[in-house]
């Protein structure tokens, strides 16, 4: 493909995902399917252009109404102003590739050009700009953005519009992590140890793992150390009994098995039995025999009756607006409404009513999202706490000395981590327990 066919080509991947409100993951993997052709450079320029715009759109809206003249703020303008501001195209090489020939975008128009001109020597950021559009993320989230990080708002935003590194997890079922250290390295794959979780290995550069031998032997998955951290406070021990409530394709669930060495019962519950369908290679590969999944109709499924106060420990990883996964994701804060965070928080809620009659006396629930908003967060559980006398929380920094060893990431009762402050995705977790019997006299 030319440059001008793969600006083209990002350029309607920019418009079919604003449009049709799709994930860009999905988007550019269903068009790299039906376009097999595209070589892998071809891929990367591709996706290099598309997430320069999608992690700057705030700012390339931003100059496009300053510098435009009228200019619609589209995929074609903002991809105009990524290819100056950001790439560092020239006019000429832009003029080049915005020629009209078969499958490249037709040629500027005198508006265009006169933008180009505007902005040649304007850096992308500006004094002026306001603070959502310095941080790139959707202007009414603001307010409750502020009210988690104060000051630190700036150079959390900043950190959260980076590129995510590619982090595997050492699956204690096939081996430690020295061991799927040594075994990357022999592919050629240099890895390096997280600084939290004892079993994450952050790569050099993105890789192919579906031909690594590691990963397809199931020594390695991919999992971020966030969630990692997750798994471990959860403190889920050989032989005992843990449902993962909303597991989803099952990473989760992959490291809960590994932490029970496989020993004891293991159940993975979703709404989504297609999801869990998809979790069975991982399972496989990976080598986990004590899964038992469950659909659920809902979450309040009288599956959850049934085995009322039968766990000892319940994993909730609730649906969350993903704020803290901006950098995988940077589509996404472009998707979410004002009433998603209101319909989210509401279903949060009625998971975790729903979850804790999982919980047997003396067993705990741990509550986790990917999300960075106290709604979800801190909000969540103090609502939970005041409606369930009968659960408390557990300090965070003990459960850690306890499980994984030596001081906490963070302070405080919760795990609540960012990109900035720990190198991790944005996370909370909050592990709650259910008063213990009262003994007879």
């Amino acid at each position: 493909m030319t440059p001008g066919a793969q600006v083209e080509a990002a350029i309607g991947l920019l418009t079919e995902i604003e449009q049709r409100r799709l994930p860009a993951d999905d988007v550019v993997a269903n068009y790299f399917r039906r376009h097999r052709f595209a070589g892998a450079k071809d891929r990367a320029a591709i996706a290099g252009h598309l997430y320069a715009v999608l992690r700057r759109r705030a700012q390339l809206d931003w100059w496009i109404e300053r510098k435009g003249a009228g200019l619609p703020t589209d995929a074609r303008r903002r991809m105009l102003g990524a290819l100056r501001q950001i790439e560092d195209w020239p006019l000429r090489q832009i003029e080049h590739a915005f020629d009209g020939d078969r499958f490249r975008p037709p040629p500027l128009g005198p508006a265009e050009r006169d933008f180009l001109q505007a902005i040649a020597e304007a850096p992308l950021e500006a004094k002026s700009q306001p603070a959502p559009v310095r941080g790139n993320f959707p202007a009414w989230l603001e307010p409750a953005l502020a009210r988690v990080f104060g000051a630190d708002l700036g150079a959390e935003m900043a950190a959260l519009n980076g590129e995510a590194p590619l982090v595997l997890r050492a699956n204690r079922l096939k081996g430690d992590r020295d061991a799927a250290r040594r075994a990357l390295r022999e592919e050629g794959i240099d890895a390096e140890p997280t600084r939290w979780s004892p079993l994450g290995l952050r790569l050099a550069a993105r890789v192919p793992l579906g031909s690594s031998p590691a990963f397809r032997s199931g020594l390695v998955e991919v999992q971020d150390e966030s969630s990692q951290m997750a798994v471990l406070i959860a403190d889920a021990r050989p032989g005992t009994r843990v449902v993962d409530f909303c597991a989803g394709a099952g990473g989760k669930t992959l490291a809960l098995a590994a932490e029970m060495r496989n020993r004891g019962h293991l159940v993975a519950c979703d709404v989504s039995a297609a999801r869990l369908e998809r979790a069975t290679q991982r399972l496989r590969r990976a080598g986990a025999s004590i899964v038992q999944r469950v659909p659920l109709t809902s979450e309040r499924d009288k599956w959850v009756k049934r085995h009322a106060a039968t766990f000892d420990r319940v994993f909730v990883d609730a649906p969350c607006t993903g704020t803290g996964t901006w950098r995988r994701n940077p589509d996404a804060k472009w998707r979410l409404r004002p009433e998603d965070l209101l319909e989210l928080a509401a279903l949060q809620r009625e998971i975790l009513a729903s979850a804790q009659r999982l919980v047997k006396p003396g067993g705990r629930l741990l509550y986790a999202t990917c999300s960075l908003l106290a709604e979800e967060n801190e909000e969540q559980v103090e609502g939970f706490l005041a409606a369930h006398g009968e659960f408390a929380a557990l300090p965070v920094g003990e459960i850690w000395a306890a499980t994984v060893g030596g001081t906490a990431p963070v302070e405080g009762p919760w795990l609540r981590l960012s990109p900035r402050r720990h190198g991790t995705d944005g996370f909370f977790a909050a592990v709650l327990q259910r008063r213990p019997k009262a003994k007879e006299a």
